[in-house]
């Protein structure tokens, strides 16, 4: 699977954005797709996952009610709707595979590049 991220930017405290993964060469092993993040000296977080064909959706609590994961297969894509932003979501972003469902980020198949995200207050 290969997996590239966009959409980064810097945005105000309340504000949105919209990062994207284009994801190909799906295998049958890349069951799940998620989005992860890492602070500047924080380890890497789970943010939101997708199961690909179902489209069933597991966010974590710090992102819930804010946050929404989708995917359009005929695109090829797993965006990440960002609303109501806050500077604590300040990190690098990365969209990563998996064969089930995962919170850590060592259970992740592959990797796409990270996007930054910057919230100002």
């Amino acid at each position: 699977v290969q997996l590239q991220a966009s959409g980064g930017g810097l945005v105000q405290a309340g504000g949105s954005l919209r990062l994207s993964c284009a994801v190909s060469r799906l295998t049958t092993e890349d069951n799940f797709m998620n989005w992860f993040r890492q602070a500047l000296g924080k380890e890497r977080e789970f943010v939101a996952g997708i199961k690909w064909r179902e489209g069933i959706k597991r966010y974590a609590d710090s992102v819930k009610g804010r946050f929404t994961i989708s995917r359009d297969g005929a695109r090829g894509t797993v965006d990440l709707q960002m609303n109501s932003l806050k500077p604590e979501d300040t990190a690098i972003y990365y969209c990563a595979s998996s064969t089930s469902v995962i919170a850590t980020a060592i259970e992740a198949r592959a990797w796409g590049q990270g996007t930054q995200v910057t919230v100002s207050s």
